[in-house]
């Protein structure tokens, strides 16, 4: 008799399970690959998943490229726009909504890059990567701005961060556990390094020093998930996989994740600079890919340089984090 209840117990476990499963699923829905391309110059990159608690939509801000302008030299086309946003009410379907409006145009001609936006209190905050100018190469200065929001759409300069050199990049920001904030960043001058600086409030900031120094990298992304502190940086091989105890000693993992290419429309190439979105303990990787970089690299520059943004979820098993990028990537982010 003990042995048939059993059983029974262990079925409608299974069976709960299963139906808990099922519902998760008849809610969600697999993203679409591509997630997103820009619809204005089709070069989307570096993307930030924030949700916008007035409108009750999630937002995606992401650098943009003149990725259809085939007429300049250089790099030149990887200068001269601005933020851009899409927004979505599931994290799956996602459509074209507006530029941010920055207020912040001390030069004709400027550069907006790789936005980070936290929440705290009711006001949005971004760290933004500001260049004075448009150009044709990579040796110019560049610094990080922080802006206020209410609205996610319409932003007001603070100041410019006083960090390691004028010559940084690709702000990443967290709270601490004793209550303060910490901002990663890439040190371009000294070999890319991933460097840091902590805050009290998020206004002002100390520099701190190198946060991990194996190698260089970019587009760092902290966050906490499975009881861990992680983070993710944009190597150019993939991106690599730190984990911490403290958010300040880093082990790296021995594999890269996104470094193999995918069978999707417009991911068979490496994934780029990612942010992460961790909700209901499911963890999402939002990336981005160049399509035509492929081996050999597609013989129209437009095709080079048009970039798409991406997004598959994570999985954690024996204090590893990987990622099948070819798996369905069923999405429903909640508020």
């Amino acid at each position: 008799m003990k042995t048939v209840i059993k059983l029974s117990f262990v079925f409608l476990l299974l069976v709960s399970s299963t139906s808990i499963f099922a519902q998760t699923n008849k809610h969600s829905k697999p993203a679409p690959k591509p997630l997103f391309r820009d619809p204005i110059y089709d070069g989307a990159a570096d993307p930030v998943v924030i949700w916008n608690k007035g409108e009750k939509k999630w937002f995606m801000f992401y650098t943009n490229r003149r990725a259809k302008d085939t007429t300049v030299g250089e790099v030149e086309w990887v200068h001269g726009t601005r933020i851009g946003i899409a927004e979505s009410k599931d994290g799956a379907t996602w459509k074209y909504r507006d530029t941010a409006d920055i207020q912040y145009r001390p030069t004709a001609g400027y550069t907006h890059w790789a936005p980070e936006i936290i929440e705290h209190n009711g006001l949005y905050h971004m760290y933004l990567t500001y260049v004075p100018g448009v150009f044709k190469d990579w040796s110019h200065p560049r610094n990080i701005l922080h802006l206020t929001s209410t609205n996610l759409l319409n932003w007001k300069y603070e100041s410019t961060l006083k960090l390691a050199t004028d010559k940084v990049i690709d702000a990443c920001v967290a709270r601490m556990p004793n209550g303060n904030w910490r901002m990663w960043y890439n040190n371009e001058r000294d070999h890319k390094s991933i460097y840091y600086a902590d805050s009290k409030d998020l206004y002002s900031w100390t520099d701190g020093k190198k946060a991990v120094a194996d190698q260089g990298g970019e587009g760092p992304k902290v966050f906490t998930w499975k009881g861990k502190y992680w983070m993710i940086t944009d190597v150019w091989r993939g991106l690599a996989v730190y984990s911490s105890d403290d958010m300040l000693n880093w082990k790296r993992q021995p594999d890269n994740i996104l470094q193999a290419p995918g069978t999707g429309a417009d991911d068979g190439v490496i994934g780029g600079h990612a942010d992460i979105v961790v909700n209901h303990d499911r963890a999402y990787i939002f990336y981005f890919t160049h399509p035509g970089r492929t081996t050999p690299p597609a013989t129209s520059q437009y095709e080079r340089q048009r970039s798409s943004l991406q997004v598959a979820e994570l999985k954690y098993a024996d204090g590893k984090l990987t990622c099948d990028r070819n798996a369905p990537t069923y999405i429903s982010l909640k508020p």
